[in-house]
């Protein structure tokens, strides 16, 4: 009798960590999903801002056409993108087309000066910090998603309830690391 009634005791407690276990998982793919929200509702607001800048700039730089094409090419290809490798390559080569649009609107004092220029960098500098944070927030989500799921015993659990790694959002091309030049 004591003997059936230790392995009840060891199987409740088994059954409670493999619970606990799922549970951790369950709460870290919903905290990964929620942080990639976040991206995409702070891209979103980049990708409404870009066309106001882009018109502001061509009222002073019209000839810059090949820059204004960049931008919106590269702004349609980002907001088409769905999976963190591909909006992590579309918004790098975005980020690199803003800085072409930045570098010609420098070139441009009366631009510089302009009230309504000089509000639309202040938003992007905010804008691309707030990124910045959102998706440091969201690969440290998914590191511990991904650890969590590559540990034992958790890795059993993840393999019978098919959790599957989220993809980290990393740019690939050095050149696009570096921040949007905000300069007045």
């Amino acid at each position: 009798m004591i003997g059936l009634i230790v392995v009840i005791v060891l199987l409740a407690i088994i059954v409670f960590v493999l619970i606990g276990i799922y549970n951790t998982l369950v709460q870290l793919r919903v905290r990964a999903d929620n942080a990639w929200s976040d991206i995409d509702v702070q891209l979103k607001r980049r990708y409404d801002l870009i066309p106001n800048l882009v018109e502001t700039v061509k009222g002073y730089a019209a000839h810059e056409k090949g820059t204004f094409e960049n931008v919106a090419k590269y702004r349609s290809a980002a907001m088409a993108a769905s999976t963190p490798a591909e909006k992590s390559e579309a918004e790098g080569q975005l980020t690199y087309a803003l800085r072409g649009l930045l570098a010609v609107a420098e070139a441009y004092p009366q631009l510089q000066a302009s009230q309504q220029f000089q509000s639309l960098q202040n938003t992007l500098n905010e804008l691309e910090d707030t990124i910045q944070n959102a998706r440091r927030y969201y690969n440290a989500v998914v590191r511990d998603l991904n650890t969590k799921i590559q540990e034992f015993p958790s890795n059993i659990v993840a393999g019978m309830f098919h959790v599957q790694q989220k993809q980290f959002f990393d740019i690939k091309d050095p050149a696009q690391r570096e921040p949007v030049a905000v300069k007045f």
